[in-house]
């Protein structure tokens, strides 16, 4: 029988937890067994009882050696280590710092990384990037009104009417749909600039005004995946003279545009925000790669010339029940994808396993990773 191990998050700021009543209860039905550590969900507000309740073993503190399976949110610390041929499911950060894969290919742990899950048809259930992305553009919308010195919706009143607040939003991937949904419910007007053509239609079905980029009919910026791809300078410098002018009149910016594996691209410059009005708020949402806007820094609330810039670097976390309830369905579906009656059945050679294994073996399988490894060991 499979022993899952659940441990308490230990990242400071980290309240999500990979595994909920709700999950546990589906493992055990699987034939898995779980130990769960006490507290592990406290801070998404799953108590102990309840994890008891679906077929749980509380512990004081993880075995580690005991574990076939550790399911995680953030990636682990330098106290924790996984027995040698365990598998670990969780966002482990494959484009991150390189010391954490070389402490797991040294360890021989497997690891299945959550960024990595393919964006097919299969693994939708297994899509914690965009489960995570979706409250994250939630999120980053109640900021934005919150910071605010004035109302999101068109009001008429007895004294007057205030007009409504306008929001640009950059990026229409999953967060930024999700922002523009959030944003237009709240009565905002919202306009979206976007490197790729074809999420126009997503944009203005939900309300929102699409910026028009001229030079996309030359150069359209979809990637593979669903995400948007590295465009050039050229086209970043053309992308920011026309949002500009958009920005004059805007309230509110909320950036969202993410290359997987790159920095994230500048699309906010000083200059740029030096043409907000006093009062008006930017949330970065891509602070963690580097930021979309030159002056954001993590976690911090910057104001330069009357701007207020906020780059929140996991806002999931601000709502850990419910980024928890989704981010623990992800795990799930996957761990179920490599467990059989009870028993592993993990295939390298399966797509979605061969998409999302970053270590196995004591090898780096993930090439982008394994290519970063190499050229700092050749440098």
């Amino acid at each position: 029988m499979v022993q899952v191990l659940v441990p308490k998050e230990r990242r400071s700021g980290e309240t999500r937890v990979a595994a909920t009543p709700e999950t546990v209860k589906k493992m055990v039905k699987e034939g898995l067994a779980v130990a769960v550590e006490r507290g592990a969900g406290e801070a998404a507000y799953f108590s102990d009882a309840d994890y008891e309740t679906a077929g749980a073993v509380l512990t004081d503190a993880p075995d580690w050696s005991a574990a076939d399976v550790v399911l995680k949110v953030a990636p682990f610390a330098e106290n924790e280590t996984p027995k040698s041929g365990a598998l670990a499911i969780g966002l482990f950060a494959p484009h991150g710092p390189l010391d954490r894969v070389r402490r797991l290919v040294a360890g021989n742990v497997s690891t299945l990384s959550m960024e990595l899950v393919p964006r097919i048809t299969r693994a939708q259930g297994m899509d914690a990037l965009s489960s995570q992305a979706s409250i994250a553009g939630y999120k980053a919308v109640l900021l934005a009104a919150v910071h605010l010195p004035k109302y999101l919706p068109l009001l008429m009143t007895a004294a007057g009417t205030i007009k409504p607040a306008k929001i640009v939003i950059m990026g229409a991937g999953v967060a930024g749909l999700q922002a523009i949904g959030t944003a237009r419910r709240l009565g905002a007007v919202v306009e979206v600039s976007d490197v790729r053509p074809e999420v126009k239609e997503q944009v203005e079905s939900l309300g929102a005004r699409f910026i028009e980029l001229p030079m996309l009919e030359q150069e359209s910026g979809a990637g593979t995946g669903g995400y948007a791809r590295q465009m050039g300078e050229d086209f970043l410098r053309r992308q920011r003279e026309i949002v500009r002018d958009r920005l004059t009149t805007a309230d509110a910016a909320i950036t969202t545009a993410l290359v997987p594996g790159r920095k994230a691209p500048t699309l906010l410059t000083r200059e740029m925000v030096e043409s907000l009005r006093p009062g008006s708020v930017i949330i970065d949402l891509a602070v963690e790669q580097g930021g979309n806007c030159e002056l954001s820094q993590a976690d911090q609330e910057v104001v330069h010339q009357g701007v207020r810039i906020l780059g929140p670097a996991n806002l999931p976390a601000t709502l850990p029940h419910d980024a928890s309830t989704l981010y623990a369905r992800n795990v799930l579906a996957l761990l179920l994808h490599v467990t059989k009656k009870g028993e592993m059945a993990l295939d390298p050679e399966e797509e979605i396993v061969k998409a999302t294994l970053l270590t196995h073996a004591g090898s780096v399988l993930h090439g982008p990773t394994a290519e970063r490894l190499a050229s700092e060991a050749g440098s």
